[in-house]
């Protein structure tokens, strides 16, 4: 019986795609891969789409996630981009049908709240959590990379595959200060 869960994390876009891998087993989190699929030099949205598709079947194949969290579209002022956007969101979620995979989808608040204890975080934030939750060295050039861990996170945090930080912080007033200062061991 595999007790290992592979989960692959993605926040789509159609110029810059964030991808995350995390295997988790146990209640031990760590980081397999992250990076960025750039796709500006590519003319048209359709290859754009087409790119997506392949690279992210190509992940797919490589590490073989149990499972993909993706980030849901926001909504926007720009129609156009939210068009865009969801395209790119269901070119990602076709290649993990393709290959049978489960897809969990979950909004940027409810994301960023589970990394951070704040829906309203920045991504420079839910980086810097992400960073010393996996212990990630160096911060990568493009934050759409640990955006896709962070994906891969919260779904593992979402259902109960690990234990998320602030579920083991104080309920006493402090919050996050409160928690770091008191668990240093948890965070780098």
């Amino acid at each position: 019986m595999k007790t290992e869960r592979i989960i692959l994390g993605i926040d789509p876009g159609t110029n810059i795609m964030g991808y995350g891998l995390i295997s988790v087993e146990g209640k031990q989190m760590k980081l397999l891969a992250m990076g960025v699929l750039k796709l500006s030099k590519f003319p048209g949205h359709a290859l754009k789409l087409r790119k997506i598709f392949e690279r992210t079947l190509a992940i797919i194949d490589e590490y073989h996630p149990d499972e993909l969290s993706i980030e849901a579209p926001f909504f926007g002022k720009n129609i156009q981009s939210m068009l865009k956007l969801g395209r790119a969101q269901g070119v990602a979620m076709a290649a993990a049908l393709y290959r049978d995979i489960p897809i969990f989808e979950y909004s940027p608040r409810q994301i960023k709240q589970s990394i951070t204890g704040r829906g309203s975080s920045s991504k420079e934030q839910v980086s810097s959590m992400i960073m010393n939750l996996l212990k990630i060295a160096e911060t990568p050039e493009y934050l759409d990379a640990t955006d896709g861990v962070a994906a891969a996170v919260c779904h593992s945090f979402k259902n109960g595959i690990t234990a998320s930080p602030k579920s083991s912080a104080p309920k006493s007033s402090g919050g996050w200060k409160n928690f770091i200062s008191e668990n240093p061991d948890r965070v780098k």
